[in-house]
């Protein structure tokens, strides 16, 4: 029986079939994989591009009260402005900014840049963008800065909000 080949191709050619069907499945378990990994990092991209959009024109309005709605209240968290270097809490960075930048404004303008990025991981993210800020204080005089941001977010309910912020300006060329 052996030699005629009888019985012997038949369990071969049914594992053969079964092993293509788990290939097929794993290759298919990582097609979906990657394509709901391509998806969330889209929909990640066009939540933060509003979310920061917003931000800016929040900024933009000229009253610290209007991006408060982006920050997480908890005390103790820390943000890092142009000046003075640092605030420990909303309420502090609320205050601190109105008082360093608003109150002498006649207008102020923050536009993020599009290279726009951004990394999560469950509950948390991280943006980095750069940004331009150009003001005219009440004086008439006007200024326009470059700046980089980098904002870390967390997810409270259906909300991303504000746990922590830096932004500096870069030193001068020479």
């Amino acid at each position: 029986m052996a030699a005629s080949g009888e019985g012997v191709g038949v369990p071969m050619r049914g594992r053969g079939h079964w092993l293509l069907y788990v290939a097929l499945a794993i290759f298919g378990g990582l097609l979906t994989f990657v394509g709901a990994r391509a998806q969330q990092k889209a929909s990640d991209e066009a939540t933060f591009r509003k979310l920061t959009d917003d931000y800016c024109a929040a900024w933009s309005s000229g009253n610290a009260e209007a991006p408060g709605k982006f920050y997480e209240k908890t005390a103790g968290l820390v943000f890092y402005d142009l000046a003075p270097f640092s605030y420990h809490s909303w309420d502090e960075y609320h205050l601190g900014v109105q008082k360093e930048f608003l109150e002498g404004a006649a207008s102020i303008k923050l536009t993020a840049g599009q290279d726009l990025r951004v990394s999560r991981r469950g509950t948390i993210a991280w943006t980095t963008v750069p940004m331009h800020l150009s003001v005219t204080e009440k004086n008439g005089k006007s200024s326009e800065m470059d700046i980089r941001y980098t904002g870390i977010w967390e997810k409270h309910g259906t909300s991303w909000l504000l746990v922590h912020e830096h932004l500096s300006v870069p030193l001068p060329a020479n």
